[in-house]
C-alpha cells in the first residue's frame, strides 16, 4: 500500500526566476529575475524548485498538472544534489526524471537520454516513488497509462523536483494537484 503525498514547494531552493503561488502548489517561470536573498539551498543557474519535504522511506504518490508546457523535467532529486552552476539532469548526478524537451519529444533522465514517444500527450502525470524498491514510476493520469520506471538503489533522502524552461504564457504554470484516492492507478 501506498499513500497520496502532498508535495508543497520549497521556496529556499527556487531559483530566482521561478514564482511559487501562495500556497507552494504551482510553480511558473516568470522570464525575469527576482532579487531573492542567497540560499545555500537555492539554485543559482539553473531554473530547479525541489518539493519541501523528502523522502528516506516508503511509498509516496503525487500528481502533476503540465497542461500543454513543452520545456519541463519533474521526478526526483537526492537532496545532496549540486545547487550551483551547471548541472546536468541524469540519474548519474542524483536524478530520476521525465522530460518534455520542446523540439526533441519526451525523455527520461538516464545516461545517455532515452527518447519516449508518447502520444498522446500526457496532460497530468502521476508520480510514484518506492523508497526500498528504488522505483520511480511515471503514468499518464488521464490514460491510466505507465510511461517508464527507473530502478535504482536510494542512500539519501529524495525530494520532487521540478525544472521550467522560459516560459511565455500563464498556460506554462505547473500545478502539484490533489489526488483523487478512488481513482489511482494500482501498482504491482
Amino acid at each position: 500500500m501506498f499513500s497520496a503525498v502532498d508535495v508543497t514547494l520549497d521556496p529556499d531552493s527556487a531559483n530566482p526566476w521561478l514564482q511559487l503561488s501562495q500556497d507552494r502548489h504551482q510553480v511558473r517561470h516568470l522570464g525575469a529575475w527576482q532579487d531573492l536573498p542567497d540560499h545555500p539551498d537555492r539554485f543559482d543557474t539553473v531554473v530547479i524548485v525541489l518539493g519541501r519535504d523528502g523522502f528516506t522511506s516508503g511509498r509516496h504518490y503525487w500528481e502533476v498538472q503540465v497542461g500543454d508546457k513543452d520545456d519541463w523535467y519533474m521526478g526526483v532529486a537526492r537532496s545532496s544534489v549540486n545547487r550551483k552552476g551547471r548541472i546536468s539532469v541524469s540519474t548519474t548526478q542524483g536524478y530520476w526524471a521525465l522530460a518534455m524537451k520542446k523540439g526533441q519529444g519526451y525523455r527520461v533522465s538516464t545516461s545517455p537520454p532515452i527518447t519516449l514517444p508518447l502520444d498522446p500527450k500526457p496532460k497530468r502525470v502521476g508520480v510514484y516513488v518506492d523508497y526500498e524498491e528504488g522505483q520511480v514510476s511515471f503514468y499518464d493520469v488521464k490514460a491510466r497509462t505507465h510511461i517508464y520506471t527507473f530502478k535504482d538503489t536510494f542512500i539519501e533522502k529524495i525530494l520532487p523536483f521540478f525544472y521550467l524552461y522560459c516560459c511565455d504564457k500563464a498556460s506554462d504554470t505547473i500545478v502539484i494537484c490533489a489526488v483523487d484516492e478512488k481513482s489511482l492507478i494500482k501498482q504491482n
